[in-house]
C-alpha cells in the first residue's frame, strides 16, 4: 500500500510492461517527457479522449461513470459553459487592470451568495494560489506567524500550501510555524458535539503561545475530506470560531472541495456549521475546470493589506475563466443543482448504508450532499484496510466506474461525482460496488 495519501490510487509505473501496447506506450513517453512526479490513477490507467456530463469515455468509446470529479462540478463539457468560453474568448481575454463590468459583475453575483458579512473577493488562479493569499493576508492582519491545520489536511502545492498540507506525505515537511490536530471524530465518543475538537484547537493555541508563536490562522475544509470525510455534526466549528477569534488569529475555510453546492444543505460547507469564517478560499469547480479561484474576505480582513501590499495576478480573473464561472453559477441556478446534491445525496448514503450492511469490510458510511466516504476495514477488528481499499478502488474501475480514496491509511472509499449525478447513477455505483465486494472478498 502507498505510504502516504498523496499515493493513494497512484498507477505503479514499474508494471508498465503488463499494459496493452498502446497504454504502454503513452506511460513511458509521460515518464521521458513528464518525470517522476507525475501519476495515473488506478492499477490499469484509463485512456480518456473525451467526456459529458457524469462520464467519460476512453479510446475505444467505453463510457466510465464519473464518481469522484468534483472539477466539472456542473458536469463534464457542459455546453452552457462551452458556449460562454468560446464566446468571451472570441471577444476578449485579458487581466483586471482595465476597467470592465464582466468581473465585477461576477464578483457581485458571487458574494451574493456567501453571508453578508463576506463583502470583497480577490481573484487567483488554482487553489493553491489562493491559499497562499489567505495565509499572506491572515499573517499581515494578525501580526502572528502560526497556522493550525488538521492532521491530514491538504491545502496545495504552493510552498506555503504545502507546508500546510501533511497528507503530501513525510518527504514535504510541514512547515515551522504549523500545528497540527487530530481532525473531528465520529460517534459519542469523540464528543466534538460538546466541543472535543475546538478543545483540541485550544490546546494547540495554548502549546503554540508557550513556544512565543503568536496564531495568524485555523484552516480547514469543512468535510475534512482528507483525514477521512468527517462531515458531522453540524454545527461542532462554532466553537472552533471562538477559539480562533479569542486568540487573535482568522478563521480561514478550504471551499475547494466542500463549495459551490457540494454538500446540498447550502452554497458553502461552513454554512452547515452556522459560522462566518473571516476568509474564504475557492478552487476547482469555481470555473468547472477553467483556471479560476479566489479569496472571499471580510473587508475589515483586508483592508489595511489591500493598501499596504501590493496584490496582482496576470491571469487571475481574466475574462475568459470569469465567463465559464459565471456560467457555473447560472448552471447551479437553472438546474436546481444545490438541491439535486441534497435529494440524491440523501439516496446515496442510503444506499451505500445498505450495501454497508451487507458485508463485514465496510465499518461505516458517511457524507454530506453527493461527497460520500465508505471505510474499508479488516473484518472482526475493524481495523482501517487500505490494501482491500485498494481492491475495491480497481474494482470499480474494471467495471467502468471511477472513484479513489482517502484518509491517512488510504482506507476510505471517496464518492464525490459531478453535481448533475442522478439517482440511476446511484443505482449504477451501488450494482458495481456489491459486485465488486462479493468477487473481491
Amino acid at each position: 500500500m502507498p505510504d502516504t495519501a498523496s499515493m493513494v490510487n497512484a498507477f505503479d509505473v514499474e508494471t508498465a510492461d503488463t499494459l496493452d501496447p498502446e497504454l504502454r506506450r503513452i506511460v513511458e513517453r509521460r515518464s521521458r517527457l513528464l518525470g517522476p512526479a507525475y501519476k495515473l490513477f488506478y492499477r490499469n490507467p484509463v485512456r480518456i479522449v473525451r467526456a459529458e456530463g457524469v462520464h467519460l469515455y476512453d479510446a475505444d468509446g467505453q463510457a466510465y461513470l464519473d464518481a469522484y470529479n468534483n472539477v466539472p462540478s456542473v458536469g463534464h463539457c457542459h455546453p452552457r459553459v462551452v458556449e460562454a468560453i468560446a464566446r468571451q474568448a472570441a471577444t476578449l481575454n485579458t487581466h483586471t487592470r482595465y476597467a470592465n463590468d464582466l468581473l465585477l459583475d461576477y464578483a457581485e453575483r458571487l458574494l451574493a451568495t456567501f453571508p453578508a458579512e463576506i463583502g470583497h473577493v480577490m481573484f487567483t488562479c488554482t487553489g493553491s494560489e489562493a491559499v497562499d493569499l489567505a495565509l499572506r493576508i491572515a499573517r499581515f492582519r494578525t501580526g502572528g506567524e502560526g497556522t493550525i491545520i488538521t492532521a491530514n489536511a491538504y491545502h496545495g502545492v504552493t510552498t506555503a500550501a504545502a507546508e500546510i498540507s501533511p497528507s503530501l506525505g513525510p518527504a514535504v515537511p510541514l512547515g515551522r510555524m504549523v500545528w497540527a490536530v487530530a481532525p473531528p471524530t465520529e460517534g459519542a465518543e469523540g464528543q466534538d458535539a460538546t466541543g472535543g475538537f475546538a478543545a483540541r484547537v485550544r490546546r494547540a493555541i495554548a502549546d503554540m503561545s508557550r513556544h512565543g508563536v503568536k496564531l495568524a490562522a485555523f484552516i480547514a475544509d469543512s468535510l475534512f475530506s482528507s483525514d477521512g470525510i468527517r462531515p458531522d455534526p453540524a454545527g461542532f466549528l462554532r466553537p472552533v470560531v471562538d477559539a480562533v477569534h479569542d486568540a487573535g488569529g482568522l478563521y480561514i475555510a478550504d471551499e475547494v472541495q466542500p463549495g459551490f453546492a457540494r454538500t446540498g444543505d447550502a452554497m458553502w460547507g461552513f454554512q452547515r456549521h452556522a459560522i462566518v469564517p473571516d476568509l474564504v478560499v475557492m478552487g476547482k469547480p469555481m470555473g468547472n475546470g477553467m483556471p479560476i479561484a479566489g479569496v472571499a474576505a471580510r473587508p475589515e480582513a483586508v483592508e489595511e493589506f489591500g493598501r499596504k501590499i501590493r496584490y496582482f495576478n496576470t491571469f487571475g480573473g481574466n475574462s475568459v475563466c470569469v465567463a465559464a464561472a459565471a456560467a457555473v453559477l447560472d448552471v447551479i441556478e437553472a438546474e436546481g443543482l444545490a438541491d439535486n446534491a441534497r435529494a440524491v445525496g440523501r439516496y446515496l448514503l442510503g444506499t451505500l448504508a445498505a450495501i454497508a450492511e451487507d458485508t463485514p469490510r465496510i465499518g461505516a458510511v458517511r457524507g454530506s450532499g453527493l461527497y460520500a466516504g465508505l471505510d474499508v476495514v479488516h473484518p472482526g477488528t475493524g481495523e482501517p484496510d487500505g490494501l482491500a481499499a485498494m481492491d475495491v478502488v480497481n474494482g470499480l474501475r474494471e467495471r467502468r466506474v471511477l472513484i479513489s480514496a482517502t484518509g491517512p491509511d488510504g482506507n476510505i472509499l471517496k464518492i464525490r461525482p459531478p453535481l448533475p449525478f442522478a439517482r440511476q447513477h446511484v443505482d449504477q455505483l451501488a450494482a458495481a460496488l456489491s459486485e465488486t465486494l462479493r468477487t473481491a472478498f
